[in-house]
């Protein structure tokens, strides 16, 4: 006994074996992990084993063992030159930097005109130059992505979105930061909001609050919408699309790479489409897609505009005898009051489109709404090419609209 008490009271940090204190410092945090470097020389040398590293430039800065075999250094070095660029963003970069790299990957095939805009990342001092310029601090998240990429150039398509219709054009450009400054804005109604986007059709833009200010939260994101029926000018309702940069962003992107945004025409078209909204009847499918557009509503007077998107299908397998033309459309449309409108007529959009086997036919329509939501359904008749005189109803499945969460002006609150 007193043998095995000699021993333990001999037991130091020294003595103790080397792979047992490296698995131990493999579940530290980087900074626990810079930490033991000033504990004793023996942790420094072990906090100083290479494949430690390895995690943290994987988890922080998400680099790979390609990029780390291009830049020919270890990877402890590889953290702490990372960390000295954009180690403030710690919290942010990984994040931020994934969704960028999902993106751009998923877009340059189908997009490469939209992926060719994106500028070079900003520096440091350009960033801090825009904070001395609008007298606020821009959040890290905005700061982190725009070291990354600098916005877009001013270009057709824009990175933020499309939207079409027969007589309104809407594509979104992520703006740089030194363009976003110029329409930071100081008015009554938009106070310390600095715009994200810009559409060089509408001139709509999406707006990030770098303050809290007239019943703003700080960071965040929303589409301006006037109060038409207030006298004062600075009476501006919001649709709220994004509690902060970070939450804004990566779920745009998440919906881009997803496919829940279609690409059509090399332009991202901001439909939401819902797996269950699909109805088939016989051979012919009918799904939908919609989207609410901000610049075309307004919360005073209540007036909610959407549009839909409409594919109808025919199977692959369908005899060709099966093959027909629409006829005419009815719809039923409810409100959230429970209210109903019918409509019915020739065609669809002034067309009445013939569907064969394997053969797509998609259009695009609106509906508005007097509140925040609402639904749609209805049914299509068709007659066969082949037997005029037979004719049939195809469903449409029912499909629900509603609005992005709203904050009414504070102006109107006084």
């Amino acid at each position: 006994m007193a043998a095995m008490e000699a021993e333990l009271a001999l037991l130091t940090l020294e003595s103790l074996p080397t792979d047992p204190l490296l698995l131990i410092l493999s579940f530290l945090d980087y900074r626990d992990l810079i930490n033991c470097c000033y504990v004793s020389r023996r942790l420094n040398q072990l906090s100083s084993h290479d494949p430690l590293w390895r995690r943290h430039c994987k988890k922080y800065w998400l680099i790979s063992e390609e990029e780390k075999t291009q830049k020919n250094q270890c990877w402890k070095s590889l953290f702490i030159d990372t960390y000295s660029d954009v180690g403030r963003y710690i919290d942010h970069y990984a994040a931020i930097k994934k969704a960028w790299d999902d993106l751009k990957k998923y877009l340059e095939p189908r997009c490469p005109r939209m992926v060719l805009s994106l500028k070079e990342g900003a520096r440091e001092e350009d960033l801090d130059a825009v904070e001395a310029q609008i007298g606020c601090k821009l959040p890290d998240d905005y700061r982190c992505s725009y070291r990354i990429h600098n916005g877009q150039k001013l270009v057709v398509p824009g990175l933020l979105g499309s939207m079409a219709l027969s007589n309104h054009y809407r594509s979104e450009d992520l703006l740089d930061v030194d363009t976003a400054a110029g329409g930071f804005q100081q008015r009554q109604g938009l106070k310390y909001c600095l715009p994200l986007t810009f559409c060089i059709h509408t001139g709509l833009s999406q707006y990030l609050a770098v303050e809290a200010a007239e019943g703003r939260n700080k960071n965040e994101v929303f589409y301006q919408c006037p109060d038409q029926m207030a006298r004062d000018p600075a009476a501006i309702d919001m649709f709220i699309i994004g509690a902060t940069f970070t939450d804004w962003f990566t779920s745009y992107v998440s919906n881009v790479v997803s496919g829940g945004f279609p690409i059509i025409r090399d332009q991202i078209f901001r439909y939401v489409h819902d797996p269950e909204c699909v109805a088939t009847t016989g051979d012919i499918t009918v799904s939908v897609s919609t989207s609410f557009l901000p610049e075309l509503s307004s919360v005073h007077p209540p007036h909610y505009f959407f549009t839909y998107r409409i594919r109808i299908e025919m199977s692959k397998d369908a005899l060709p005898e099966k093959a027909c033309q629409l006829d005419s459309r009815y719809w039923r449309i409810t409100n959230a009051k429970g209210d109903v409108e019918e409509v019915q007529g020739p065609g669809v959009v002034g067309e009445f489109p013939i569907i064969s086997p394997g053969r797509v036919y998609e259009y695009t329509s609106c509906t508005t709404f007097s509140t925040t939501s609402g639904y749609m359904e209805g049914y299509y008749t068709f007659h066969f090419l082949y037997f005029k005189d037979k004719i049939f109803n195809v469903a449409i499945p029912r499909f629900h609209m509603a609005c992005p969460t709203f904050r009414v002006s504070i102006a109107r609150l006084f």
